[in-house]
């Protein structure tokens, strides 16, 4: 062992944004005093700005890693769960061995009952910072360190029109499509005419190639869920995203087996557990794992998982300053069974600024980072933006 995690270090990152996610509020949807609006489509909270929690993590030899995972709402917690517990038990630890870490780290609740949400999501900033000091200290590249790139380029589906109007929406759509891109997903909680208003308007405007997806966002019960796809299935529907809520393992069951359009699922999931308890039940046609909920570890663990049963892998990134979608393209130019990757165009283009490194989505594809590790970190404007999260205790 060479060289040991000297210091973990977390931060929240809070970046203003002109139109809060997913677009405008709607009548009913004001901001309370910390910034929140609760969609009333899906009935949950955002923020009105953009905020993730990213860690820094050093080692004795000076090597520096940078990993990053949600924190839209309560960061503190993220921030207290490493700082007073994870840090410590990962500091002096190999950092070239992330999934062992990783391991031992989430064996340490797992008694408790703590195999998702926050904890999980803590785990996943260490693990992305592990990988990138990694991979720096061999001087590869995040993708070489898992097999090496099989993808030099990732074709990108455009995610989220965040427009008022139907016909706005449609409009940007086509913006994209003239830069290249042809595959788009639209939200139906801010669907305001109904899902078969806008994948008919959406198909007319695209054309009868483009591929056009719907994000359910987990709202529908399963009669609700296969009354809305059977919906707009004639309109050409890709894939149906999310259309149940989590917790219903017998209702995603069901779609998956009376649905004639694939079914996608796996974004909120944290552990290849998570895969393998609906995997035997559930006929999922499309895994979408997100890397700043599973970490690098377990993104390629469900990945491999679903390699084996013949699942095509189209991963989720959203929020923040882009450490995680970096860590998303790398992992994923190493997949073989990644077709395309989301791309959150209203989170990553304002957001480019907050990142160093040349990872870039154009003309319907994404270029992976070229540096080793990560192949990015936080900018000089990123780290000044910087407010430590500290253990209270």
């Amino acid at each position: 062992m060479s060289d040991t995690v000297k210091s973990v270090e977390c931060f929240a990152l809070t970046i203003p944004r002109d139109t809060p996610y997913l677009g405008s509020p709607r009548d009913g949807e004001g901001a309370n005093a910390r910034g929140y609006i609760v969609r009333k489509g899906n009935k949950t909270v955002y923020p009105t700005f953009d905020r993730s929690v990213l860690v820094r993590i050093e080692t004795v030899g000076g090597v520096v890693g940078w990993g990053e995972t949600y924190g839209l709402v309560s960061p503190g917690a993220v921030g207290e769960i490493i700082g007073d517990l994870l840090a410590d038990f990962t500091i002096g630890r190999d950092p070239t061995d992330p999934s062992a870490i990783y391991d031992d780290l989430y064996d340490l609740m797992r008694v408790r009952g703590y195999i998702g949400g926050f904890f999980v999501d803590a785990l996943a900033a260490i693990d992305i910072a592990l990988w990138d000091i990694a991979g720096r200290i061999a001087k590869k590249t995040l993708a070489d360190l898992l097999g090496g790139r099989v993808h030099d380029k990732i074709p990108a589906y455009v995610s989220g029109l965040p427009e008022k109007t139907l016909e706005d929406r449609v409009s940007l759509a086509q913006a994209w499509q003239a830069k290249g891109f042809n595959a788009f997903k639209f939200a139906l909680p801010v669907a305001d005419g109904g899902a078969i208003a806008e994948t008919r308007a959406l198909r007319e405007g695209l054309g009868p190639d483009a591929r056009i997806a719907a994000d359910m966002h987990w709202r529908e019960t399963a009669d609700e869920a296969l009354d809305i796809i059977r919906g707009m299935a004639p309109h050409g529907l890709w894939f149906a995203e999310a259309p149940v809520r989590t917790e219903d393992f017998a209702g995603l069951a069901r779609v998956c087996r009376d649905s004639k359009v694939p079914i996608a699922v796996g974004e909120e999931w944290r552990t290849p557990y998570d895969f393998l308890n609906r995997i035997d039940r559930c006929d999922i046609a499309i895994l979408q794992p997100e890397m700043g909920h599973k970490g690098v570890t377990n993104f390629t663990r469900i990945a491999q998982l679903g390699k084996e049963r013949g699942l095509p892998v189209i991963p989720h990134a959203t929020i923040g300053a882009g450490i995680f979608l970096a860590a998303s393209i790398q992992a994923s130019s190493a997949l073989p069974n990644v077709p395309m990757h989301e791309y959150q165009h209203s989170v990553f283009e304002p957001n480019r600024h907050l990142l160093k490194g040349n990872m870039s989505c154009r003309a319907g594809a994404y270029t992976p980072p070229s540096g080793i590790g990560l192949g990015v970190g936080p900018s000089d404007e990123a780290l000044g933006l910087l407010e430590p999260l500290k253990p209270t205790g």
